[in-house]
């Protein structure tokens, strides 16, 4: 039983995927950066828009992580799972995340930062 409710989990959660897309993004920007396109400049800068724009909601993220004395941390990972024990107001809980379905959240953060904002 968790004593996380359901609104800082979903912080804390975002504070796990978040650096993943950033990440992503990153390596994005490198390939478009070298790669054999012939107009390169606004592929460019959609993604330096989108990682600025990722960022910052990372840095909101990790400033209310403080706020509300809450730590994330990585213990182990193996091909299947992920543990993460998270500091929550004096207790600690640890968690097991599937691998596939860090995949599959980022992969929809992605979307949304690079398609879904912009609507």
């Amino acid at each position: 039983m968790t004593r996380i409710p359901a609104e800082d989990r979903d912080k804390i959660e975002q504070a796990i995927y978040l650096p993943m897309v950033l990440i992503i993004l990153q390596r994005d920007l490198s390939i478009f950066e070298k790669g054999p396109f012939k107009l390169r400049n606004p592929y460019i800068e959609w993604v330096e828009q989108t990682i600025v724009y990722v960022q910052h909601e990372l840095r909101d993220v990790k400033h209310f992580l403080r706020q509300q004395n809450i730590r994330v941390n990585e213990m182990k990972r193996d091909d299947a799972f992920t543990m993460y024990a998270f500091f929550y107001k004096g207790y600690e809980e640890h968690h097991n995340y599937f691998n596939p379905r860090i995949r599959n959240k980022v992969e929809e953060l992605l979307k949304h930062y690079l398609f879904g904002r912009l609507q």
